[in-house]
């Protein structure tokens, strides 16, 4: 593609490729468009280039060969015929014109041309004419001319032109660069525009594909530079960042040396310069402590009501400079009358009174002031409004003044008689003893104000004349409850019952004075007033609950129910809709107040008001909870006995009701819920065993087993209740029996657990084969079953122990050779059983030393990735052994790949020196808060530090976060063993046993012990105690 600029102003685009185009090619296909002879065609690559070939008249030359490139502008010229000159070629400018000059060029220096002024350095001897501006007279004419327009004066700029080449007032056109003088006179058609659009459309289409290469090559230039020219702040960046390592001491040091440096010394010069005072500043000083006795004139304008946009308000300087004694006088006006208008200034001691009194700013005077001016203002104009009076009055008591308070208020009640609060405010500000005559004259003012009344009988001193003055009131308002309830509770029991008769008939509709009359009175009276305040009150609940407590307080039960019913019904009736929560907290006042009937009557008839029939069971076991937490047992207690009512065979609400009976309940009640239970819920085992449980733990094993045997008699194949049969027999001493159990399950399919438990009770026995052939059979019907692996294993270990006593070598040597077979073909059975790695390991470091645990550990962290347990075997391994340096090493890469693990962070601890534990134990805490090992880590920790209460509350958490962990509990109880008192021993081995921890490792290893099969939670709690003592005292041995 190459361009073609013709003269009439239109370029031209020829599709040909410079490469394989010659220029007569071109020139034919110039002819064609433009239909221009070749031989009128002049074409110019340049204002100075003409294209042609060496020999004029060979136009077979390639015109890349003469510099045509893809998408160059070629410039065609006509020639002028009919006698004309051809325009003469344009001579060439020199490049050096339009170059840069190089560094340090002076013009002229070649030839000596310098160390004179010449009149162009200095300008003209005086200013120059006004001369028309040139730069306008460019390409295209003056302003508002056409392109193809030519300018005035033409013709004498031509010859000039042709002298030298070029025009000197010739701008740069960015298109056609120098070459638009030659197309000044054309015209700028559609055409052009169109063309140019296109060029700039290519132009940003270039640009934006260089624009991320360029930004790129800017963004390393500036980083780079950046890196060779950093700053001074990024210089100490990671100096600062180390900032937060120094501790306090650091600090002070870096102040003391800065205090005499070279900095401080700056300081102090720069600040111990001197300036004198302007006179501006001393003679504005001057006006703000001037007296203003008029105002500005401007002000004066608006009425005096506005302050002038220039004039700002002026302060009162002196009073406020004498506001020092004015503070002195209020303190000592405060301390020489109070309330009371007793003095009690102490000749003594009364500056220290007035140190420890708050302190009156100036500004607080100005306030009391500006408030005093206002209130006064609110007072006059409007006399009969009380609010101005009392806070006029509670200002000057605010100040100190109480006298002038005083005053205030009394005009402020002979303006406004008839307000109470007035009144009431007199009466507080009055002497002790012009309070009564004051309020005395109130309630001459205002009869009917119960207020005044009540604020009479509390000035008395003993209750028959508060009882003389409150029924003083009742003779003006005999329809103030208030007044009656403040007169009945001064009252003795007999008069109370005839104030309330009265009280009643002057306040019927008033229900607390209905339901107290009903509780003085007799059984039978109080039923006729409660019929009465039924008939004034009928839309009243509490008339209904009351009679029903009365009813079950006089040991009516049965009319309980029916009372409650009765209500709820004449409440609908009524209109009124039935609240259930309402209701509900009805139920639980009643129990609070005794009234258990009347608490399970109530449930019984709302509990189920405005729930959906499919939400009940959710709903009402919600409700249960949350009265459970309240302490509401009997309330929830009712509505489990409802709700099992509706839903006889739901097994869960079943349970939660036995929880309940469990927890607070008796042995009784609890027997009897459970024998409910199985009665409609014949198939459901939990019950079956929880009622045999609690006989055992009531100590009656024949009852137990009774219930064991109606269980099988409902669920004959019951793989629980076989086991719990055999647990009851052989934690009684019946092996015989249990044997005979184990054996009937086993015939008839037992699972796994049977097997299990059968080798376990011969392991008992001490039927070592026996034992074998048990444990032979069950892992030839269960080998994937890993707990029948680990006990045969363990037998065979137990038989090399007995060896290794007995002194017989080789025989140890082959149980225990026996045993590594026996963990091998458990692992291809089960690779992912993290115990048979253990003990093969363990098995391993005996026989063959420690490089062979460490392969048996590395090839069992491969099975099972992220493993804790299998990396703290290895640490321990290595610890074992003496190799701390490997241990670390290994404890940092199981903290990278387990970094939750508590035991992982627990052990960590432990490791380190003394020292860095506490940072160790914060790290821990960071990652695994509510993990009990890492909580016992710390608890051990404020132990060793005698932080006695620190470590009970950390050990207790322990215990709370894993209660099935018998470690803890045994670390808890040798904590209080050696630093608590007898009652708290007793309680966190109460706790222990209410909690019957099965886990932990040392816990596990005791009380799996065959001699420690049938020990309770107790015994074993105190062995491990024991043991934790021997493995500390052999820890201590080692390190010293």
């Amino acid at each position: 593609m190459v361009f073609i600029a013709s003269p009439n102003h239109k370029t031209l685009a020829i599709d040909v490729n410079p490469n394989t185009t010659t220029l007569h090619h071109l020139k034919l296909a110039i002819q064609q468009t433009l239909t221009l002879p070749i031989s009128q065609q002049r074409l110019f690559l340049s204002q100075s280039h003409r294209l042609s070939a060496a020999n004029d008249g060979d136009d077979s030359v390639l015109i890349s060969d003469l510099g045509v490139g893809p998408y160059s502008t070629l410039t065609l010229h006509i020639p002028l015929l009919g006698g004309t000159n051809p325009p003469a070629v344009p001579k060439p400018r020199f490049d050096f014109l339009n170059s840069k000059p190089p560094p340090n060029y002076v013009a002229g220096l070649g030839r000596g041309a310098t160390g004179f002024t010449t009149r162009s350095d200095i300008g003209p001897a005086r200013a120059a004419p006004d001369l028309p501006d040139r730069s306008a007279t460019t390409i295209g004419g003056t302003a508002g001319a056409g392109r193809g327009r030519g300018k005035p004066g033409e013709e004498e700029d031509d010859d000039e032109g042709e002298d030298k080449g070029y025009d000197e007032n010739q701008k740069f056109d960015e298109f056609e660069g120098n070459d638009v003088g030659l197309f000044a006179s054309a015209e700028y058609d559609e055409d052009d525009k169109e063309a140019d659009a296109v060029w700039e459309a290519i132009d940003k289409r270039m640009d934006s594909r260089r624009k991320d290469r360029r930004e790129a090559r800017l963004k390393q230039e500036i980083e780079k530079y950046r890196a060779s020219n950093p700053k001074i702040t990024e210089q100490f960046a990671d100096l600062k960042r180390k900032l937060y390592t120094l501790s306090s001491d650091d600090w002070q040091s870096l102040e003391k040396f800065e205090s005499g440096g070279y900095s401080s010394r700056n300081k102090k010069k720069r600040f111990e310069s001197f300036v004198p005072v302007p006179d501006t500043l001393l003679e504005k000083a001057r006006q703000e402590q001037e007296h203003v006795t008029a105002l500005d004139p401007k002000s004066r304008a608006a009425n005096g009501t506005e302050t002038p946009w220039a004039q700002t308000p002026v302060t009162d300087l002196t009073a406020v400079g004498e506001g020092r004694g004015t503070v002195l006088s209020l303190k000592l006006d405060r301390l020489s009358d109070s309330v009371s208008g007793m003095t009690n200034v102490d000749p003594k001691g009364y500056l220290t009174v007035l140190n420890s009194m708050k302190i009156t700013s100036d500004a607080e005077i100005s306030d009391f002031k500006k408030a005093r001016l206002l209130l006064k203002s609110v007072t006059q104009t409007n006399p009969k409004h009380p609010p101005g009076w009392i806070a006029a009055a509670r200002l000057e008591e605010l100040a100190g003044k109480l006298q002038a308070a005083r005053q205030l208020i009394q005009k402020g009640c002979e303006e406004c008689p008839k307000n109470e609060d007035v009144w009431l405010e007199a009466c507080r500000l009055a002497n002790p003893d012009e309070a009564k005559a004051v309020i005395a004259r109130g309630v001459k003012s205002i009869p009917n104000s119960v207020k005044l009344w009540m604020q009479a009988a509390k000035l008395e001193h003993d209750d028959a004349n508060r009882s003389r003055v409150l029924r003083k009131g009742l003779e003006h308002i005999p329809d103030s409850v208030r007044l009656w309830k403040a007169v009945v509770e001064l009252a003795n029991e007999e008069d109370a019952r005839l104030l309330l008769h009265r009280a009643v008939e002057c306040c019927p509709l008033h229900v607390e004075l209905w339901l107290a009359l009903a509780r003085l009175e007799t059984y039978d009276n109080a039923k006729k007033v409660l019929n009465r305040a039924r008939e004034r009150l009928s839309k009243e609940p509490a008339i209904w609950i009351t009679a029903a407590k009365l009813e079950e307080a006089n040991g009516n039960t049965s009319m309980v129910g029916k009372i409650i019913e009765r209500g709820i019904r004449a409440l609908q009736r009524e209109g009124l809709v039935i609240d259930r929560e309402a209701w509900m907290k009805e139920a639980e006042a009643a129990e609070r107040a005794g009234s258990v009937a009347t608490c399970q009557a109530i449930v019984h008839n709302t509990i189920g008001i405005g729930v959906e029939e499919e939400d009940r069971k959710r709903t009402w076991v919600a409700d249960a909870e949350e009265c459970k937490k309240r302490g509401s047992i009997e309330t929830a207690r009712a509505i489990y006995a409802h709700a099992l009512t509706v839903f006889l065979t739901k097994k869960s609400i079943w349970l939660k009701a036995a929880q309940l009976e469990k927890s607070h309940g008796t042995r009784e009640s609890l027997d009897a819920l459970l024998r409910k239970a199985v009665t409609y819920r014949p198939q459901a085992e939990v019950l079956w065993l929880m009622g045999a449980k609690e006989k055992w733990l009531a100590g009656d094993v024949p009852a137990a087993r009774a219930i064991l045997q109606e269980a099988y008699a409902a669920i004959p194949n019951s793989e629980e209740i076989w086991l719990a049969a055999f647990k009851l027999e052989f934690e009684n001493h019946e092996p015989e029996r249990a044997r005979m159990l184990l054996a009937k399950a086993r015939e008839r399919g037992g699972t796994e657990r049977v097997w299990m438990k059968s080798a376990i009770v011969e392991r008992e026995l001490g039927n070592i084969e026996e034992e074998r052939r048990l444990l032979d059979e069950g892992l030839k019907q269960f080998p994937s079953f890993f707990k029948l692996w680990l006990m045969l294993g363990q037998l065979e270990e137990q038989l090399a122990e007995n060896a290794k006593r007995l002194d017989q070598t080789e025989k140890r040597l082959d149980h225990m050779r026996e045993a590594k077979k026996v963990y091998e073909s458990g692992l291809k059975n089960c690779p992912n059983c993290v115990p048979l790695w253990l003990s093969l390991a363990n098995l391993e470091e005996e026989m063959n030393g420690l490089s062979k645990a460490r392969a048996v550990l590395t090839m069992a962290r491969k099975k099972n990735p992220q493993n804790p347990e299998l990396w703290l075997a290895a640490v321990r391994a290595e610890l074992k052994h003496g190799y701390k340096k490997e241990a670390d090493i290994l404890m940092a890469k199981a903290l990278q790949e387990c970094p939750n693990s508590g035991i992982l962070w627990a052990a960590s601890i432990e490791m380190v020196p003394r020292p860095q534990r506490k940072t160790k134990s914060v790290d821990a805490i960071k990652k695994c808060d509510h993990d009990a090992h890492v909580i016992a880590a710390v608890a051990k920790l404020f132990w060793h530090d005698r932080k006695v209460d620190k470590a009970r509350t950390w050990l207790n958490r322990a215990v709370t976060l894993a209660p099935d962990i018998g470690d803890f509990w045994a670390l808890c109880y040798k904590f209080e063993l050696q630093h608590g008192t007898e009652e708290n021993q007793k309680d966190v081995l109460k706790r222990c046993i209410a909690a019957e921890p099965k886990h932990g490792e040392k816990w596990q290893a005791i009380s799996k012990a065959v001699e420690n099969s049938h020990q309770p939670t107790e015994s074993i709690l105190k062995k491990v105690v024991v043991a934790l003592g021997k493995e500390e005292n052999a820890a201590e041995n080692n390190k010293h």
